[in-house]
C-alpha cells in the first residue's frame, strides 16, 4: 500500500465521534489511513500537550490500508506519539475532524481540532482542520464529506505552504460554494456563569456568547458561514505581530 499516500488522521471529539468515521470514510478512498484519536472528548485542548502522566496508545482495529488507535492524550498528543512511534513512514498528511461545531474566528486558539491540524504542519506535512456548525451527536455529514473530498484534493494537487494549515468550516444546510477567507475579528465575552451546588459552594460554569467585532464584512470567515458558504482560512504558526514589530523598532528601552 505505500504507493498510495498516508493520511494520519485525529480529532477532538473522541473515538465514538460520528464526525470521526465520516471524515475516515472519505480519506479512505485517498489514501492508506491511520487514525489516532483521544479515547474520550478533548475539545477545546488547543495545542495541550501531556506531562503528568504517561500516554498509551491501543490498536482497536487494523485491516487493509486503515488502522485505529486510541490515545489517552490530547489531539497534539496523538499527533506526536503517531508521527513518533506508531507510523511506520512520515505521513504525506494530517487531517482532523470532522468536528461537531463551528471553530471559525478566534475560536481557532482553543480549538483541539485546530491545535492537531497546527501540530501536522509543524511536522512540515500539509494539514487540515475541518469543522460542521453543527453540534447535535448524530449531525448530517453529508455535504460535509463532499466538502472535504473537494478540498483535500485541492490541497493533494497544490500543496501548502510549510508551517501553515488550512482551518475549515462547513456551515450546516445548504452549501452555496467555498470561499477562502480571513480569520473574522471577534472574542468570547462573559465566559463564566457562577452557580452554587446544594452544599452552598460556588462554583462557575462555561458560557458566554461570541461578539463579533465586524459584523457583515465580506471576505471574513464569520460572514462566508452566514451565508452558507465554507471558510477555508490558512493559518499559520508563526504569531508575531509584524506591524507592531516594523513600530517597536523605533522604541527605546
Amino acid at each position: 500500500m505505500k504507493d498510495r499516500p498516508l493520511i494520519l488522521v485525529t480529532n477532538d471529539d473522541g473515538i465514538h465521534a460520528k464526525g470521526l468515521k465520516e471524515l475516515t470514510e472519505v480519506m479512505r478512498l485517498f489514501g492508506e489511513v491511520v487514525v489516532v484519536v483521544p479515547e474520550v472528548a478533548m475539545s477545546g485542548m488547543s495545542s495541550a500537550i501531556t506531562v503528568d502522566k504517561p500516554l498509551r496508545a491501543t490498536k482497536m482495529k487494523e485491516e487493509e490500508g486503515y488502522t485505529l488507535f486510541k490515545c489517552n492524550g490530547t489531539p497534539v498528543d496523538c499527533v506526536k506519539i503517531g508521527f513518533n512511534h506508531l507510523l511506520d513512514r512520515h505521513p504525506d498528511f494530517v487531517v482532523s475532524g470532522i468536528n461537531h461545531g463551528s471553530n471559525s474566528s478566534i475560536s481557532v486558539v482553543y480549538s483541539g481540532t485546530m491545535g492537531a491540524a497546527i501540530e501536522g504542519c509543524l511536522h512540515g506535512v500539509a494539514s487540515m482542520g475541518f469543522s460542521l456548525c453543527d453540534y447535535a451527536q448524530d449531525a448530517d455529514f453529508t455535504r460535509a464529506k463532499m466538502v472535504v473530498a473537494r478540498i483535500f484534493q485541492a490541497v493533494a494537487e497544490n500543496g501548502l505552504p510549510h508551517f501553515t494549515c488550512l482551518n475549515v468550516n462547513i456551515p450546516k444546510g445548504e452549501v452555496k460554494g467555498i470561499e477562502v477567507c480571513r480569520q473574522t475579528s471577534g472574542k468570547w465575552v462573559e465566559e463564566l456563569e457562577k452557580r452554587t451546588d446544594p452544599h452552598q459552594r460556588d462554583y462557575y460554569w462555561l458560557s458566554g456568547y461570541f461578539k463579533n467585532f465586524e459584523p457583515d464584512t465580506a471576505g471574513t470567515d464569520m460572514h462566508a458561514l452566514d451565508n452558507q458558504y465554507v471558510s477555508v482560512v490558512p493559518v499559520t504558526v508563526d504569531m508575531t505581530c509584524h506591524e507592531t514589530f516594523q513600530q517597536m523598532k523605533n522604541w527605546r528601552f
